[in-house]
């Protein structure tokens, strides 16, 4: 019975820690702005990004080369996204609150997956420009 009570808090603990680490990745992805070249490039049409756009952008940073640390980070952030549509939908008619406050976070994860993308881009145009003056 111990046993089962220690795992229960062990796993009640690493959800907390996690969704705290999600929390703040998606707190520092809101102060950075998304660049023009970003919004062309993802086919947004204002910089309000919605949380319907994450896996349009989640396919493009796919596709953009990883010249950073930080795989991990979009990897969580995407668990955080499913986990919190998950609660949107069994929270929408009990608590339109919760769903409210679900579809926002959402909304943040989209907004980090454009900020990964955007860092991905700089890196690698940062890359092809110093690779093409090296050939010059």
């Amino acid at each position: 019975m111990i046993v089962a009570l220690i795992c229960v808090l062990s796993v009640a603990a690493l959800a907390q820690v996690f969704v705290s680490y999600c929390r703040s990745a998606l707190a520092s992805a809101r102060k950075a702005d998304l660049s023009e070249r970003l919004l062309e490039v993802a086919g947004i049409e204002s910089k309000d990004i919605t949380a319907s756009d994450f896996d349009r952008i989640l396919q493009l940073v796919r596709l953009c080369p990883d010249y950073e640390a930080g795989r991990g980070e979009i990897q969580a952030v995407g668990i955080y996204r499913n986990l919190l549509e998950v609660l949107g939908r069994l929270s929408r008619s009990l608590m339109p609150s919760v769903a409210a406050w679900s579809e926002q976070e959402r909304q943040g994860c989209s907004h980090f997956a454009a900020v990964v993308l955007d860092r991905r881009i700089s890196s690698s145009r940062e890359l092809f420009t110093q690779h093409a003056s090296d050939r010059l």
